[in-house]
Formats: C-alpha cells, sequence, structure tokens
C-alpha cells in the first residue's frame, strides 16, 4: 500500500512538472520564434509575386521576432536547448533562403546559374555560420558579458547588408544599385564575412553605462519615429552605424585579449 502511494504521488509530481514545463510564459519565446520562421517565409512568397517592398519588410519583422524572442527566454527563464535549436533553424529560412531568394529574383537572376551559385554560396554560409554558433554556445565559447562579440559577422546582419541595395533602391531608384555584379559582389562579401573569424559586437550582452541610458532611450524613440516617417532611409542609416561599429569592436576585442606590454 506504501508503494503504490509513493508511485501516485511520484506520477503525480510529473505530471505537475509536465505542466509546468507546457506554461504559457515558457511558451512565449518559441511561439515569436516561429512568428520569426513565418514572415521569412512570407518574404519569399512576396518575393515570387516581386512585391519587393514587402518582401524586404517582412525580412526585417524576423529580425524584430529574432531580437524579441530571446530577450523573451531570459524574461521567462526558458533559454532552452530546444530554444536555441529552433532559432538556429529559423534564421536559416529568415535570414539564409530568404534574403538569399529575394535578392536572386530581384537582380541576380540577370546573371543566370552565376546568380544563383552565388545565392547558393550564401545558403551554404549560413549554415556553417549557424552551425559553428550553436557548437560554441555548447561549448560557452560564445559572446558573454566579459567578451560581447560574436565570431563572424551574424546571419541577421549578414541578411541586412544583402538586401542594403534593395533599400538603396526604394530610396533612390534602380538605375545603379540593381546590378547584377554589384549584388553579387556583396552577396559574396557578406558570405565571407559570416564564416570569417573577425570579431563583431553582440548588442545582446552590450551593457550601458547608467548615466548614458536616459540618452539611449531617447535615441531609440527618435529612432522609432524616424522608421515610420522614413522607413528606408531610416534603415539604411541604421546599418551603416552598425558596419561602422564593427571595426571599432575589432579593436576593442584585440585589446581585452593581448597583453599589455611591460
Amino acid at each position: 500500500m506504501a508503494g503504490r502511494l509513493e508511485d501516485l504521488s511520484s506520477a503525480r509530481q510529473r505530471v505537475v512538472e509536465r505542466l509546468e514545463d507546457l506554461s504559457f510564459a515558457k511558451l512565449v519565446p518559441s511561439i515569436l520564434t516561429l512568428l520569426g520562421l513565418c514572415c521569412g517565409a512570407t518574404a519569399i512568397r512576396f518575393a515570387l509575386s516581386s512585391d519587393w517592398k514587402h518582401a524586404v519588410a517582412a525580412v526585417i519583422a524576423a529580425m524584430v521576432f529574432d531580437m524579441l524572442d530571446g530577450r523573451a527566454a531570459r524574461m521567462f527563464g526558458a533559454d532552452t536547448r530546444f530554444g536555441a535549436q529552433l532559432d538556429s533553424l529559423v534564421d536559416l529560412v529568415s535570414f539564409g533562403v530568404a534574403p538569399g531568394v529575394i535578392v536572386f529574383l530581384w537582380s541576380l537572376n540577370g546573371m543566370g546559374d552565376a546568380g544563383w551559385a552565388a545565392a547558393l554560396i550564401f545558403f551554404a554560409c549560413s549554415a556553417i555560420r549557424l552551425a559553428r554558433f550553436n557548437i560554441q554556445s555548447a561549448r560557452d565559447e560564445g559572446a558573454t558579458r566579459a567578451n560581447p562579440f560574436f565570431t563572424g559577422l551574424p546571419t541577421p546582419a549578414a541578411a541586412f547588408l544583402v538586401v542594403l541595395p534593395m533599400l538603396l533602391s526604394f530610396q533612390f531608384g534602380d538605375d545603379i544599385v540593381r546590378n547584377p555584379v554589384l549584388s553579387s559582389i556583396i552577396v559574396v562579401l557578406a558570405s565571407a564575412l559570416m564564416v570569417s573569424r573577425m570579431p563583431t559586437p553582440s548588442i545582446k550582452y552590450m551593457r550601458l553605462p547608467r548615466h548614458y541610458r536616459a540618452m539611449a532611450y531617447a535615441g531609440f524613440g527618435a529612432f522609432v519615429i524616424l522608421l515610420i516617417n522614413w522607413p528606408w532611409a531610416t534603415l539604411i542609416a541604421g546599418f551603416l552605424l552598425y558596419a561602422a561599429s564593427i571595426p571599432v569592436g575589432f579593436m576593442r576585442s584585440r585589446h581585452a585579449v593581448e597583453p599589455p606590454l611591460e
């Protein structure tokens, strides 16, 4: 009798633990991740219809969900291995396959098979970049608070780089930037940066001093207002600022790892 009661108690405890694992709060990060996947897939659908602005907007929306799911995971204590693997699979679609297909249909197809080869290189390098990120995370070798740098260009930033000519065309016209040769150069450059060993800043682990936070919030508010009124110009300026931070981050990371001179 006592043994049966212990079995029932143990079974009830397992049920309670499973219900806790299925709590809505812990599902929020995965829901946000899957919404990012939906945005990436929808971007491909828009591209197949030659709706370029909505295709790029869907990729940008996927980037927003990619930022939100990580924050939600840390907020709700739902940072799990399953979530990390799901996030990488979604990133491959949203920031690897989707941007490559969009740029191919928009410009690279003017080069025929060579343009498709450039897109394939981008797909492959995105997969390599994400696989390396997963391995580094499993070994605790990725970005940390003490060393807030990724190895290589993150896939969302690479996706932004390959669609940058499209943003420029929305703002200034197609005359120059829709050239397939230019697009292929940018795609190959983004691919090489993803698989490089170059340190790039991790926004996730960057922390501003307290006395700068009010200024940062004001700047973010101004960015949102500009984004609503002048979306393409604001996105171009935001990416150029991020690109300018990469050399600065590279120098900081070198100083962080090099021993001081005696």
